[in-house]
């Protein structure tokens, strides 16, 4: 048995608890990795609260992981025990394929295609703060066919997804000009990541920017009243299901490992940088109060939990 934060009933974060959980049993072409960080996301309590997803319980959560390859099943052929990895390991494309062992665990099972080796420069915590945001920001991107040149409107620049949205706009696909907003407190920080030009949400309405743009990026689901800032027959592209803009083009993600292996230089020139909330990394001890903090909405990048248990014997 492992140590790791479940819940057997649906419900407010108070469901959960920690206590023993079995290890998880390879299958083909699987690694078993020992977490040393992980990153909550909203679809993490998004699953808790209902039922959306066909699935057992208990349940522990968690998509996001950095850590150290315990063990192999065979198949594999990428990897060697030791050696330093991330991803996202649950592919919510896929539902009937989701884990019940999420990454809130001392360790997890997880196919090898799903990884990628950690770049050196970072910490398990900045590297466990990346896959999922990262993997879904970039598709944003690719579901509108963006092109080197062109302008970017982000809608949520502050948030997990936002802060890379920005980061890639400027350094990975060659924008033109990049504004984002952001409450009023975070202006300076998202100008930081390189946008041009940050709009206070807080102050200004979709209605009073008269600056049109090529692209809207709407990373926080208002893409009924942001669209207005588009060209006309811009895309606009809304990441949460479904979009408040029926003409919107909804953006999900591709979750595999060769996405972070593509990314690896410029994590390793410091072009993009992972950003983690302020309050944290948390302790692993402090799931719940981690949870909490991310439902009121307000991290400023992405909510990170570390000091992992390392008590259990393979």
């Amino acid at each position: 048995m492992q140590k790791a934060w479940f819940y057997e009933e649906y419900g407010p974060k108070e469901v959960l608890k920690m206590g023993d959980f079995p290890l998880p049993i390879l299958q083909q072409n699987q690694l078993l990795v020992q977490v040393r960080a992980a990153a909550l996301n909203p679809i993490d309590f998004k699953r808790r609260q209902l039922a959306i997803f066909a699935s057992g319980l208990p349940v522990v959560p968690g998509c996001d992981m950095a850590g150290i390859v315990a063990d192999m099943a065979p198949g594999v052929s990428k990897f060697k025990v030791g050696e330093e990895v991330y991803g996202n390991i649950q592919d919510f494309n896929v539902p009937e394929k989701l884990k019940q062992l999420g990454t809130l665990a001392e360790y997890v099972a997880v196919e090898e295609n799903l990884v990628a080796l950690k770049p050196d420069n970072l910490s398990f915590e900045e590297a466990g703060s990346l896959p999922l945001a990262l993997q879904t920001a970039l598709e944003g991107f690719e579901t509108a066919n963006f092109q080197a040149g062109r302008s970017v409107f982000i809608v949520g620049g502050a948030g997990g997804v936002g802060t890379l949205v920005v980061q890639l706009a400027k350094h990975y696909f060659g924008a033109s000009r990049v504004v984002a907003t952001c409450s009023s407190s975070k202006v300076e920080f998202v100008k930081s990541l390189g946008a041009d030009m940050v709009i206070d949400y807080t102050a200004t309405k979709y209605e009073e920017i008269t600056e049109k743009f090529d692209f809207v990026y709407d990373t926080i689901g208002e893409s009924k009243n942001s669209f207005v800032v588009a060209k006309e027959d811009a895309p606009v592209v809304d990441i949460t299901w479904p979009p408040t803009n029926p003409k919107a083009k909804f953006s999900s993600l591709t979750v595999r490992g060769d996405i972070l292996e593509r990314l690896r230089p410029y994590l390793e020139s410091g072009k993009i940088k992972a950003v983690i909330d302020p309050t944290g990394p948390y302790h692993f001890n402090d799931v719940i109060e981690a949870f909490r903090y991310l439902e009121t909405g307000r991290a400023r990048g992405k909510v990170v939990v570390s000091s992992f248990p390392s008590s259990t014997s393979l």
